[in-house]
């Protein structure tokens, strides 16, 4: 589920048949996966691509597991969109805009098993882990090195408040830089908008 919203005002179900929720980030939408549960267990449909009108298909799918007190971000991407779901534990996810023509903003939320995030490429993300968690995710492009980029997750301009100050981080992420210092052809372009923006 989604726990709660950062933004008072701006986000809420725009859809509740589907559990789709609003963000005040464009082009970012919250989920809550219709989980049908007896004795036996659950079951839940996780995606149909109808969902995301105008977004393009997802063609790998992948799974995370992390453990209490990690810290998997900030990362973005100039050339994928991704689709993430909690199947198991409480994530505090960050998400900042840093796309040229949007408004630098920045977002935060928890979400628990059976909540899920779309996150259009040029929008940086991460999550805090605050137990066990497995999450799966979409993605809009086969995997690919060169764009895999990220942002210091403790950056003081983006001013993150994540619920712990000494998480447990990949050495990547330790050294992820400070967007300020990022050169402009790895930050979102003009050229490299949402694919739903340039539709």
């Amino acid at each position: 589920m989604i726990d709660h919203f950062p933004s008072k005002g701006n986000a809420g179900v725009t859809d509740p048949l589907s559990g789709r929720f609003s963000s005040a980030i464009p082009d970012v939408e919250l989920r809550v996966l219709d989980t049908i549960a007896d004795d036996r267990g659950s079951f839940c449909e996780t995606f149909r691509q109808s969902w995301f009108a105008g977004a393009p298909a997802f063609v790998q799918g992948n799974a995370s597991v992390s453990r209490p007190n990690v810290l998997r971000g900030m990362h973005y991407h100039l050339r994928q969109d991704d689709l993430w779901l909690v199947l198991r534990g409480h994530v505090t996810v960050a998400l900042a805009d840093i796309r040229p023509a949007q408004k630098r903003r920045v977002e935060r939320f928890d979400v628990t098993a059976g909540g899920g995030v779309y996150i259009p490429r040029g929008v940086a993300h991460g999550f805090y882990a605050h137990d066990d968690v497995l999450l799966i995710y979409y993605v809009t492009n086969y995997y690919d090195g060169t764009d895999e980029l990220g942002i210091a997750w403790d950056d003081p301009d983006l001013a993150i408040p994540w619920p712990h100050r000494a998480p447990i981080l990949s050495p990547r992420d330790h050294n992820n830089p400070r967007l300020r210092d990022i050169d402009r052809d790895k930050l979102p372009g003009e050229s490299r908008m949402s694919a739903r923006e340039q539709g």
